[in-house]
C-alpha cells in the first residue's frame, strides 16, 4: 500500500513538472510575439565617458578653449564646454540663471487648434509630461551654452524619454558629434536620416553663448575674492617671528617645536643677526578687493537680468529694484517667445512623426491680465459706466447684491435770503 502511494505521487509530481514546462514555453512564445514600443537611443549612447581634471582656470584657459572652437578642421568644444560647467559653480551666476530659467519654466502651457480652440486633452498631457520641461530646459539653455542637441527615444512602458547629447561632444558649426572628443573620428549627425524626428537640434552656429560673456567677470571675482582670503589671513593672524641661533641645532629644533604649539599662524625662525621688516605697501582694508568683487557680480547680474537686482542699501533703492524686476520681466517673456517658435516650427512636428502628438496643434503660453491695473481702471470708469456685476465677482471675487441707495441730503429749508 505504501509502494503504490509514493508512486502515485512520483508519477503527479511529474505530470505537474511537464505541465509546468509547457506554459513556460507557452508563456515564453507569447511574450516574443508582444510588439512594445521600446526604442533605445542611438547617438547618446555611443559617447564615451571622460574623466575631467579639476585644475585652476585663468584667462588663458578661457583664449586656449576659444581657440579650439574656431579651428578650421574638427573644432572641438569641450574645454568650452567645461569651462561653463565650472563657472556656473558661482552662487550669483547659478542665481540669475536659475531666475530666468524657474520663471519660464513654471508659466502654464496652451495647446491650440487650426480654429482657435484650445485642444484640451493634449494641453493636459504636455503640461503633465515630464519630457516638456526637459525639452523646453534644453531649449533655454541653448541661448547659454550657444547649443543643444536632444535625441528622443521610448522605453519599455512607451513613454518619451529626452537624452541631451553631451555638448562637449557636439561642434554645432559644422554638426558633428564627437563619439571621443579626444579623436577626430566623427558622425554628421545633420546629414543621418534621424535628424528633424529622433534628433532635435536648438540654439545659433555661429554662437559661443551667454555663459562665455560670463567667464571674465567670474574669474576675476575669484581672483579677488582668493586674494581678499589671503588679506584676511595675514592681517586676522599675523605671522610670528623668533629670533635664535641658527647655527645650533638644538636651539632651532626647540625653536621650531615652539612656534608649532603656539597656534595656527604662519611663523619662521631667523638667525640673531638676520632681520625681517614688512614691506611697505598701500595701506588697506580690502576694499580694492570688494570694489572688483562687486563690480564683478554687477556685470554678471547686468548679463543675465538687464539690471543690477537686489542692489544693497547704499546704493539701492525700491524704484531701482522695481525697474530691475521689469526689465527681468522682459528677457523671460522674450525666453518663453523662443520656446513658442521652437516647439512649433521643429519640436511639435517631430513629436507628431513619432506619434507622441497628433493633428495641427499651435503650441503657446496661457495669457495673464494684470488685475491690480484692470482695477484700478474699473474703479475710474464706474462714475461714468455701468459695469456687470458678474463680471466683477469672475475677475476680482467681489459678491455684488445690488446698488446702494443714495441717502438724501436733509433740506432745512434755509433760503439764500435767511441772512438778508
Amino acid at each position: 500500500m505504501t509502494n503504490n502511494h509514493l508512486v502515485l505521487v512520483l508519477a503527479k509530481n511529474s505530470t505537474t513538472s511537464k505541465m509546468a514546462k509547457r506554459n513556460k514555453r507557452k508563456q515564453t512564445k507569447h511574450l516574443s510575439n508582444v510588439k512594445t514600443n521600446a526604442k533605445q537611443p542611438k547617438y547618446s549612447a555611443t559617447i564615451a565617458p571622460k574623466a575631467v581634471a579639476k585644475t585652476r582656470k585663468d584667462i588663458a584657459s578661457w583664449k586656449k578653449a576659444q581657440q579650439l572652437t574656431k579651428l578650421e578642421d574638427n573644432p572641438k568644444w569641450y574645454l568650452q564646454q567645461q569651462l561653463y560647467d565650472e563657472i556656473l559653480l558661482d552662487a550669483l551666476l547659478t542665481s540669475q540663471y536659475q531666475n530666468r530659467q524657474l520663471k519660464a519654466l513654471s508659466e502654464r502651457i496652451v495647446l491650440k487648434k487650426p480654429n482657435g480652440e484650445i485642444d484640451e486633452e493634449q494641453t493636459k498631457l504636455l503640461n503633465s509630461a515630464v519630457f516638456t520641461n526637459e525639452i523646453n530646459r534644453h531649449i533655454l539653455d541653448s541661448q547659454y551654452y550657444a547649443h543643444s542637441l536632444i535625441e528622443f527615444s521610448f522605453n519599455d512602458e512607451g513613454i518619451l524619454q529626452v537624452d541631451l547629447i553631451p555638448r562637449a561632444n557636439v561642434d554645432p558649426l559644422n554638426g558633428a558629434i564627437y563619439p571621443d572628443y579626444t579623436e577626430d573620428k566623427k558622425i554628421l549627425y545633420r546629414e543621418a536620416s534621424e535628424f528633424g524626428t529622433w534628433l532635435v537640434e536648438f540654439g545659433e552656429k555661429n554662437s559661443l553663448g551667454l555663459l562665455n560673456k560670463a567667464v571674465p567677470h567670474v574669474l576675476f571675482k575669484r581672483f579677488a575674492q582668493s586674494c581678499y582670503s589671503e588679506l584676511c589671513e595675514i592681517y586676522g593672524i599675523p605671522p610670528r617671528v623668533m629670533k635664535t641661533n641658527t647655527q645650533d641645532p638644538s636651539m632651532v629644533k626647540r625653536a621650531e617645536s615652539m612656534m608649532r604649539d603656539m597656534g595656527a599662524a604662519a611663523w619662521f625662525i631667523i638667525d640673531e643677526s638676520e632681520q625681517f621688516e614688512w614691506a611697505q605697501g598701500v595701506s588697506t582694508n580690502g576694499d580694492v578687493y570688494k570694489n572688483l568683487m562687486s563690480l564683478c557680480s554687477n556685470e554678471i547680474s547686468l548679463l543675465f537680468s538687464g539690471a543690477i537686482i537686489g542692489q544693497d542699501t547704499k546704493n539701492g533703492s525700491r524704484s531701482k529694484d522695481e525697474s530691475s524686476q521689469e526689465m527681468l520681466k522682459t528677457l523671460i517673456e522674450s525666453d518663453l517667445s523662443l520656446v513658442e517658435k521652437y516647439w512649433n516650427s521643429i519640436v511639435i512636428p517631430a513629436l507628431v512623426r513619432l506619434g507622441v502628438l497628433k493633428g495641427e496643434l499651435t503650441y503657446g503660453y496661457e495669457q495673464h491680465e494684470d488685475l491690480k491695473q484692470l482695477w484700478t481702471m474699473t474703479v475710474e470708469s464706474l462714475p461714468y459706466f455701468n459695469v456687470n456685476p458678474d463680471w466683477m465677482k469672475e475677475k476680482f471675487g467681489i459678491e455684488i447684491e445690488g446698488k446702494r441707495e443714495q441717502q438724501q441730503q436733509n433740506n432745512l429749508g434755509i433760503g439764500l435770503d435767511f441772512f438778508d
